[in-house]
């Protein structure tokens, strides 16, 4: 028999209303002019006017942000702050209409002078993939679903 002033079980690690929400992607970049038309060719909503600002954001559908600051801003309150070194430790997504818009969009980033680090393929987890990178070394994958083969019957 269970003593009723027992509680049921361990209690919650937050308090309701309390958890934090993501809410926010921020990039480090060190030309904020050169970040921003990569990310508008991509189809992001950002004034030309941003260019020359050390912090710049913008809402994403669904309510998300992606922020931009410059490296002298985040050495503004870290001082000690130093990019990594390696493989780039962030990767950014963009889903495409359909595989041919993803040909489209490396394409054209690749010709304005983007860094294509891989060609489109068709990847075997069943979509159209290719992978860029922006100006300051961050990975940015173009994806599309593939296809529906015909079943064999």
């Amino acid at each position: 028999m269970s003593d009723p002033f027992k509680t049921g079980g361990p209690p919650d690690r937050t308090v309701k209303g309390m958890a934090p929400s993501f809410n926010l992607i921020g990039l480090v970049v060190t030309d904020m002019g050169k970040s921003l038309a990569f990310y508008r060719r991509l189809g992001l909503d950002i004034p030309l006017s941003a260019d020359s600002e050390p912090h710049v954001e913008t809402a994403l559908p669904g309510g998300l942000r992606i922020a931009w600051d410059t490296v002298d801003t985040i050495r503004s309150f870290d001082p000690e702050w130093a990019p990594s070194h390696g493989s780039a430790r962030i990767g950014l997504a963009f889903a495409c209409d359909d595989p041919q818009e993803v040909d489209r969009v490396y394409a054209d980033l690749v010709q304005a002078g983007y860094e294509g680090h891989k060609q489109p393929w068709d990847a075997f987890w069943g979509q159209r993939y290719a992978l860029v990178r922006d100006p300051d070394g961050n990975g940015v994958d173009l994806f599309a679903p593939l296809p529906q083969a015909p079943s064999a019957s």
